[in-house]
């Protein structure tokens, strides 16, 4: 008999939950500590609340991936019954959650970790497509071969509109930040091998480029996979990310647009106004 299959993530796969609810994802969150407290990621803190102590403090959040213990009491919690589990996490390039829900899961059988060698729904594309082939009866075995194989056909990538939190938080230098600010430029921010890089920087104000980005970033949509997209965003207005829907509708017949906010891990490090479509190719 095919043991029953727990579908699971970390945090970070920045899932609605909608998404959450239909594939019936459990989520291990992510440490954030702020004000000299911790907090869950996504149940005791959400971004707005991490924009609005960086307003009054200058304070940015520093995140904290779930220990060996944490993951090992997940696990056993959900094993107990037989069941298998497929857990994913975000890049271990990024973040120590991928290796120490390893360490844990190999005290275990029928616990697989996948690491998605990405963040936000990047990652979140991985968890739908498993949740897809969990519905199809497939093995969690097969299943946790099938989604590694697909980490390198996931393309994931995120226009910011201001430089401050990637400043402040360290990953620009100050002069890019007031270059940047000074002449309008909006750069993407990609992965690639698992860790985020800057790709083109685009000129003007956030909104008129984004258009421009999605075109970029989707070419004539001849190259890809047209079940799931994700128009993932950071607090944007919601005239902002519902044009960047009808963009990317225009461009392919994607079945599912997911418009999904980002959540604690992607907003104190990129800030509010960033949005991205994250999508599988061919």
């Amino acid at each position: 008999m095919t043991p029953n299959i727990i579908l699971a993530s970390d945090s970070t796969t920045d899932l609605s939950p909608e998404l959450i609810d239909r594939y019936h994802v459990k989520i291990v969150p992510l440490t954030v500590a702020l004000g000299g407290k911790s907090y869950a990621d996504g149940r005791e803190i959400d971004p707005d609340a991490i924009y609005d102590h960086y307003a009054q403090t200058g304070e940015l959040p520093k995140t904290a991936a779930p220990n060996i213990a944490d993951f090992y009491e997940f696990f056993s919690g959900c094993t107990a019954d037989g069941s298998a589990v497929l857990l994913f996490t975000i890049s271990a390039e990024m973040s120590s959650t991928y290796n120490n829900a390893r360490l844990a899961a190999s005290e275990f059988e029928n616990v697989y970790v996948i690491d998605t060698r990405n963040l936000s729904t990047g990652g979140g594309l991985l968890v739908v497509s498993a949740g897809e082939m969990i519905k199809e009866g497939r093995a969690a075995s097969e299943i946790a071969a099938r989604c590694t194989a697909l980490t390198e056909k996931v393309s994931a990538s995120f226009v910011v509109d201001d430089l401050e939190f990637l400043h402040k938080g360290g990953r620009c230098s100050a002069v890019a930040a007031i270059g940047a600010n000074l002449l309008q430029l909006k750069p993407c921010i990609t992965v690639r091998d698992g860790k985020m890089g800057v790709g083109k920087k685009y000129r003007g104000k956030f909104a008129s480029v984004l258009p421009k980005y999605i075109e970029d970033q989707l070419g004539d949509g001849s190259q890809l996979e047209t079940e799931h997209i994700f128009v993932t965003h950071a607090g944007c207005a919601p005239e902002i990310y519902e044009a960047c829907v009808e963009k990317v509708k225009s461009i392919a017949p994607f079945r599912n647009v997911y418009v999904t906010r980002a959540g604690c891990t992607i907003s104190s490090h990129c800030g509010r106004n960033t949005l991205g479509v994250l999508f599988v190719r061919k």
